[in-house]
């Protein structure tokens, strides 16, 4: 019981930690549901000119992102010439392979490919506490029981930070912003040789 107690203190602290060491002021909890508006119009086929460096590898072409139903998405990565390099359906909780390249088809690639998959495409999360910080108005969110930070200028969703044990682990940056089309898409690990950059065409 007192390691369990102990375990739940530490859990509890380092989870705080990553608003205090960056001087966020609590604002409480005054909405339900934090918001990503950005692949969210099924009327809409999302185009981006894509690159992945991964490990030691790159990977350059289309990247579609396409809403199928609420909480159902399709992404495909595409040669210049059509060939696909990967293809992923997203749905709810599932998460499924359609086709992907020999080159990209390793176990852990796939896992952090997932999980920066969903962040991006997910519209709706639980907000568990809001922050501000000088213009920046950030929301603390869980998804597959990872913290994130949503982080809102102006009231526009212009950044998401993963985090772990108070530290930084992925960066969403979204910048170039007009009527919900994001013109220009990074996602950045910071533990791991792993960058996205997405150019809307």
């Amino acid at each position: 019981m007192r390691y369990l107690l102990i375990s739940l203190t530490f859990l509890l602290v380092s989870c705080g930690s990553y608003p205090r060491k960056n001087d966020f002021q609590e604002l409480g909890k005054s909405i339900e549901y934090v918001n990503n508006p950005y692949f969210s119009d099924k009327t809409k086929d999302y185009i981006y000119k894509a690159k992945i460096e991964a490990f030691d590898k790159s990977f350059g072409g289309i990247f579609i992102v396409k809403k199928l139903g609420p909480g159902h998405h399709r992404i495909v990565l595409t040669t210049e010439m059509g060939n696909k390099i990967f293809d992923f359906t997203l749905n709810r909780q599932s998460f499924r392979t359609n086709r992907i390249i020999p080159e990209m088809n390793k176990r852990i690639l796939i896992k952090i490919l997932k999980k920066d998959l969903k962040v991006l495409v997910r519209e709706k999360s639980t907000a568990f506490m809001g922050y501000t910080k000088k213009r920046d108005t950030i929301w603390e969110t869980r998804l597959d029981e990872e913290t994130h930070y949503y982080f809102n200028k102006d009231q526009q969703l212009n950044k998401i930070i993963k985090v772990k044990g108070g530290k930084e682990k992925v960066e969403f940056i979204f910048s170039e912003i007009n009527d919900n089309i994001v013109g220009q898409i990074q996602i950045l690990h910071n533990k791991i040789p792993l960058k996205i950059n997405l150019t809307a065409i």
